[in-house]
C-alpha cells in the first residue's frame, strides 16, 4: 500500500511540478528563470529582436511623411502647370524680370543646408550625439537664413515697384516663393523635434531607434523642399 502510494503520488505530481516551474519561472518566478534565463536577459533579447526589424518596416512616421509629400506634390504641381500655361500664353500682362540677387542666395543656402543635414543624419546614425546635435543647429540656422533671404527678396521687388497684382509673373513669383518658405518653416519646426531630442543623453536603445526614424523622415521633408526649390529657381529664373 505504501509503496502503491508512493508511485501514484510521487511520480505523477513532481513532473508536474518540474513542468510548472519550467513554464511558470520565466516569467514570474524569480529562482526557476533567474538561473538560467533571468528576466532582464529575456526582456534584452526579444527588445533587440524588435529593435533589429522595426527600421524595415513602414511606421507610422513613415507613412504620414509620404502622404505629406505627396499632398506637397500636389499642390506645387498645381500651381507649376498654371504658371506654364500663362508663361505660354504670351499675354500682355505677362512681364517677367531679373530675379532678385537673394533668390540666388537662396539657392545657395539650400543647397548647404541638405549637405549640412546629411552630415547631421549620418551622425546620428553612427551614434554620435555632440557631432549630431551641433550639425542639426548649423542646419537649423541655415534654415533660418533661408527664410531671410526670402524676405529681403520679397522688400526688393517692392521696391521695385512689383507686387503681387498687376503681373501675373511676379504674382506667381510671390506665390510659389512664400508657399514654399511656410513649408520649409513647417520644417524648421520638425529640426526644432530633432534637436530636443539629441540635446538630452540617450537612456536606452529604443530611444536611438526613435531618434534614426525621426531623421530619416525629417530628412526626406527637408531635402525635397531643396529639391523643389531648385525647380521653382529653374522655372522662375529660365522659364518666362
Amino acid at each position: 500500500m505504501e509503496i502503491g502510494t508512493a508511485e501514484t503520488i510521487e511520480d505523477p505530481i513532481k513532473p508536474k511540478r518540474r513542468r510548472a516551474s519550467l513554464s511558470g519561472g520565466q516569467g514570474p518566478s524569480g529562482n526557476g528563470g533567474g538561473g538560467n534565463n533571468p528576466g532582464g536577459d529575456d526582456d534584452k533579447p526579444d527588445f533587440q529582436g524588435s529593435s533589429a526589424a522595426e527600421p524595415f518596416r513602414p511606421g507610422i512616421s513613415r507613412i504620414l511623411t509620404g502622404f505629406l509629400l505627396v499632398v506637397v506634390l500636389m499642390t506645387f504641381g498645381g500651381l507649376v502647370a498654371a504658371y506654364i500655361v500663362i508663361a505660354t500664353n504670351n499675354v500682355a500682362e505677362w512681364r517677367p524680370f531679373a530675379l532678385p540677387i537673394q533668390a540666388w542666395i537662396s539657392t545657395f543656402l539650400i543647397l548647404a543646408s541638405s549637405a549640412t543635414y546629411h552630415i547631421a543624419k549620418t551622425a546620428v546614425d553612427k551614434d554620435a550625439q555632440h557631432t549630431a546635435k551641433r550639425w542639426f543647429i548649423i542646419t537649423t540656422v541655415i534654415g533660418a537664413a533661408f527664410i531671410s533671404s526670402q524676405i529681403l527678396a520679397w522688400i526688393e521687388l517692392t521696391a521695385r515697384g512689383l507686387y503681387l497684382a498687376g503681373n501675373p509673373y511676379a504674382g506667381f513669383f510671390f506665390i510659389l516663393t512664400a508657399v514654399h518658405a511656410v513649408h520649409v518653416l513647417g520644417g524648421i519646426a520638425a529640426l526644432g523635434a530633432i534637436l530636443l531630442r539629441t540635446w538630452t543623453p540617450m537612456a536606452s536603445e529604443a530611444q536611438l531607434i526613435r531618434r534614426r526614424s525621426l531623421a530619416q523622415v525629417v530628412g526626406w521633408y527637408w531635402h525635397f523642399m531643396g529639391a523643389l526649390w531648385i525647380v521653382l529657381f529653374v522655372l522662375l529664373g529660365f522659364w518666362k
